[in-house]
């Protein structure tokens, strides 16, 4: 077995990503269906682990910078969004959520339906649900525990793990060529001749240069840091509470207030360009070392039955997306972006929605809204509602009999 210490797994999370920009850029198929790069690159790697392990050789990677990246690009999210932009999206969010809740109750319906037929216990129906497809491995980790213990079901734990990577892979892999599908529908701006070039904001286009000095940097930075360190504080303070929030929900709350809190009292205007930059650099190691890392031997192990449940749930997403999604959104180039970012943190999370959404403007053109739109809902909504439709699912007779 071989060991990568933090340096040697931050080495190998920069060549995965440079691995993937290679082969999306050499690869027309993966260019042409928008596959994000973080998800190309790191995909072959886990696939070549996959095979040394069938060799009984074992790599394994440090992945205590993971946690941290994944907050800091959540702290660029948050001061990233100022008020009048928000209330710009309101209506919009008010619909996509509309959309978010009506997968989550499809995904369980589905699950739970599929188990029955499939002589499966009901509660990995819902386990293969939205409890790890739209909750991710958190979510999952902390209900295959409750199942285990609560319920009796045996291995529920990793059940949950195995059905979030499943999620997490596809999550990344059908974005693109869903997106790609709808844009056929549509103009995107990107197609528009007479289009009026403009400097790109937030997080849609990562590959625009976007100028910056050591001072403006340490001063972004020192904004992240703060949003980590409270948002950690607050974590821990609304912790075994009623009002108890993950993590990133914490930190990204945090950069709000840091963002529109400044500004209101006239005493800094946040560098947008340059947090994007940062959040981007963010975004990208957190998915290489994410992907890098899977275990795809787990997705190997799971069961026929399993297996089938979760490839159904794959394409009800795509189908959602492509006949719910895009036509509530408007049935535009934004709805498809949209389309993309629910494939994302649908099935994975809300950084792999974003590294989708990115794949998709990057070629097409920008979507502001798109931007604005699935980090507010990916952050601050998803987990809640989610819980609350787990529990309404839990209540049903079958599951209050056992």
């Amino acid at each position: 077995m071989f060991q990568l210490d933090f340096y040697g797994t931050l080495v190998a999370a920069s060549l995965v990503l440079l691995l993937g920009r290679g082969l999306v850029t050499r690869v027309g198929f993966l260019r042409a269906y928008n596959i994000p790069e973080p998800v190309a690159g790191g995909l072959v790697v886990a696939l070549a682990l996959l095979a040394l392990r069938g060799l009984e050789v074992e790599v394994r990677f440090d992945t205590s910078l993971q946690t941290p990246l994944m907050l800091a690009f959540f702290a660029t999210i948050g001061l990233s969004a100022d008020f009048a932009s928000l209330k710009k999206g309101g209506r919009v969010v008010g619909v996509f959520l509309l959309a978010v809740v009506g997968l989550l109750v499809v995904q369980n319906a589905m699950g739970i339906g599929l188990a029955k037929a499939l002589g499966l216990d009901p509660l990995m129906g819902l386990l293969t649900g939205s409890i790890t497809l739209a909750g991710g491995h958190g979510t999952g980790a902390a209900w295959g525990t409750v199942f285990s213990e609560k319920y009796g079901l045996a291995s529920a734990s990793e059940l949950a793990m195995a059905s979030a990577t499943f999620g997490l892979v596809l999550g990344g892999l059908i974005g693109g060529p869903v997106a790609r599908l709808l844009i056929k529908r549509v103009q995107a701006p990107g197609c528009l001749e007479a289009e009026k070039p403009r400097v790109p904001k937030g997080f849609e286009q990562p590959n625009k240069e976007r100028s910056i000095t050591p001072f403006s940097f340490i001063e972004t930075l020192a904004l992240i840091a703060v949003s980590l360190l409270a948002g950690t504080l607050l974590n821990g303070l609304l912790h075994d509470s009623a009002f108890e929030l993950p993590t990133f929900v914490c930190v990204l709350f945090v950069g709000v207030v840091l963002r529109n809190g400044l500004s209101a009292l006239g005493l800094y205007q946040v560098f947008e360009r340059e947090v994007s930059v940062l959040g981007n650099v963010s975004l990208s190691l957190f998915l290489a070392i994410a992907l890098m890392s899977l275990k795809l031997w787990d997705l190997a192990s799971l069961a026929l039955p399993i297996f089938i449940i979760l490839a159904a749930q794959t394409l009800v997403m795509a189908l959602f997306a492509i006949f719910v999604t895009f036509r509530i959104m408007g049935s535009h180039y934004d709805a498809a972006v949209l389309a993309a970012g629910h494939c994302g943190f649908g099935l994975g999370a809300t950084p792999t929605a974003i590294a989708n959404m990115q794949a998709v403007t990057q070629r097409y053109g920008p979507s502001q809204i798109a931007f604005l739109v699935v980090p507010m809902v990916g952050a601050f909504f998803i987990d809640i509602i989610n819980v609350i439709v787990i529990k309404l699912y839990l209540a049903l007779p079958f599951f209050a009999a056992a």
